[in-house]
């Protein structure tokens, strides 16, 4: 557990917090902030995410239950008694997916959006007359990290379970179900199943025709500023707050994500690259790609988030380190290998696909490769490749975001990978684009907090935010390496078309060697 706490208050005045909660892939993490979004407190506590050969990828219900009110309690410690609580309010993971049963007793433990189980029925979606209409409806790319696609495959291979299911939830409505018994999702998560419509703001008809769940099955839909209150005594007792605290919805973490690092105006993209990444922009209203490259989830009514996630980031990174170097030196001692490497890598390019990707080719079956090695190459131009090779991914989601919301005039990037110098300024040389490094910390819990305002009447509008985040540090892009990357990015797209042919059979090849 990480809790870091730093309390300033003026003598003999009561202050007034909230909490922002991050209901995250592998740790949820609690925040305590003032009103104008100075962190009192954080903690974070980790669940394991439970995976094997098949693709599954899913977590203990139970523990990330616990998870959030252990966290919130190590915040909530941080108040004296005449401090008042005014609200928690949420962030969560996106796609996830758990059955019920007719009294709410769970069926399966929570499916997440790395479960790549369903991918033969997405294959068919795909294949589908109606499959490309639905993700025009809905904009959710046909991929087995969506609902959509999971409850084809629980239909087909878990008969059983798919009978007795009479309700299904999310991670965040399993939680508020938990602690207040409601049957609900807010709309930015639900615009991230594949089956809500995103222009009529209601589950699709013809998406619920093709997995045969009923509409009777699904929570309400909500709004991120709705407001549960009366939080049972037991619960509020081990979090250590009010049972009077409200509690707000929020929203999903990618939309929320822009909000948190102040990139909600027109042409602003927030570029992530976590252990996976994203690039995102909002728009007024919701646009979807006619090529199928991009998602469109949204924040609220009023903004939408039009952007690509990649799987490929700092774990393709860790797997260069583990691999390549034995896991014998530090990152900072790759990428400073990586350094001494011209751009471009000697013309050694490296796809990283490792676990399939998702935007921009949507294909759970691509694998990674080394393209162009000589006898020239060594393993720091292997590093050098693999941190360039996770940004040309990120590159051609931005030419397909373009193409769908218009020129890209700001960049702001968070993230682990801005913690190296290289690798952000790889980022700028590539977009030929200055980038910003936002000084904001705890991005998706800050954005939740800032819901929680809105919701309370404290603020009118949530572009607030930008009273509360500044930049760190910007990158200026380099002209001297433009040519270069110029001259070989477009060699990285045209190949990653080129191999899209032969993934399934590789990725089938490879299957029957995998052990459990």
């Amino acid at each position: 557990m990480d809790l870091s706490a730093n309390i300033y208050r003026r003598k003999g005045a009561p202050m007034q917090y909230l909490i922002g909660v991050d209901l995250g892939t592998t740790a949820t993490k609690a925040v305590l902030f003032e009103k104008d979004g100075k962190i009192i407190a954080s903690s974070s506590q980790a669940y394991p995410l439970h995976r094997d050969a098949s693709g599954m990828a899913e977590e203990s219900l139970e523990e990330i239950f616990e998870a959030v009110l252990v966290t919130i309690r190590e915040v909530s410690i941080n108040l004296e008694d005449e401090d008042e609580l005014l609200a928690v309010s949420f962030s969560t993971q996106m796609h996830s997916l758990i059955a019920f049963d007719e009294n709410w007793q769970p069926l399966t433990r929570l499916i997440t959006w790395a479960d790549t189980r369903a991918v033969k029925y997405t294959e068919q979606i795909k294949a589908s007359k109606k499959g490309f209409d639905i993700y025009r409806r809905t904009g959710t790319p046909l991929h087995p990290m969506a609902p959509l696609s999971k409850f084809m495959w629980l239909q087909a291979e878990y008969p059983s379970i798919y009978q007795k299911a009479a309700h299904y939830l999310e991670l965040k409505g399993y939680i508020f179900q938990r602690l207040f018994g409601t049957n609900k999702i807010d709309l930015s998560t639900a615009t991230g199943t594949g089956v809500f419509n995103i222009f009529e703001l209601q589950w699709d008809k013809e998406a619920l025709e093709m997995t045969g769940i009923k509409e009777s099955q699904l929570p309400n839909v909500v709004e991120p500023y709705e407001i549960e209150e009366n939080l049972p005594y037991e619960y509020a007792k081990k979090m250590g707050i009010q049972s009077s605290t409200k509690f707000i919805w929020g929203a999903a973490d990618g939309p929320l994500s822009n909000l948190g690092v102040n990139a909600i105006k027109p042409g602003v993209a927030a570029i992530t690259i976590g252990t996976s990444g994203a690039i995102r922009v909002v728009t007024d209203r919701p646009k979807t790609d006619e090529k199928g490259r991009t998602f469109t989830y949204a924040l609220d009514r009023e903004h939408w988030v039009v952007g690509g996630p990649v799987n490929s980031g700092g774990d393709v990174f860790r797997w260069a380190r583990d691999q390549i170097f034995d896991g014998k030196i530090t990152f900072d001692e790759v990428t400073e290998l990586a350094a001494n490497i011209s751009p471009g890598a000697d013309g050694l390019l490296f796809h990283p696909y490792l676990g399939g990707e998702r935007a921009p080719i949507w294909d759970a079956n691509a694998r990674g490769s080394f393209f162009g090695l000589n006898y020239g190459h060594n393993r720091s131009h292997m590093a050098r490749s693999v941190l360039e090779g996770v940004i040309f991914n990120i590159y051609m989601v931005a030419l397909s975001l373009v193409e769908v919301v218009g020129d890209l005039n700001m960049i702001q990037a968070t993230g682990g990978f801005t913690s190296s110098e290289l690798w952000t300024q790889i980022l700028a040389d590539i977009f030929e684009q200055p980038i910003n490094v936002p000084e904001s910390r705890e991005a998706g819990c800050l954005a939740a907090v800032i819901m929680a305002e809105k919701a309370l009447g404290l603020i009118d509008d949530i572009s607030e935010i930008e009273k509360m985040v500044g930049t760190n540090q910007t990158y200026q892009p380099n002209p001297e390496n433009f040519s270069i990357y110029r001259e070989i990015s477009p060699i990285f797209i045209r190949l990653s078309r080129s191999f899209l042919a032969e993934y399934e059979n590789i990725a089938n090849f490879q299957r029957k060697f995998e052990k459990d």
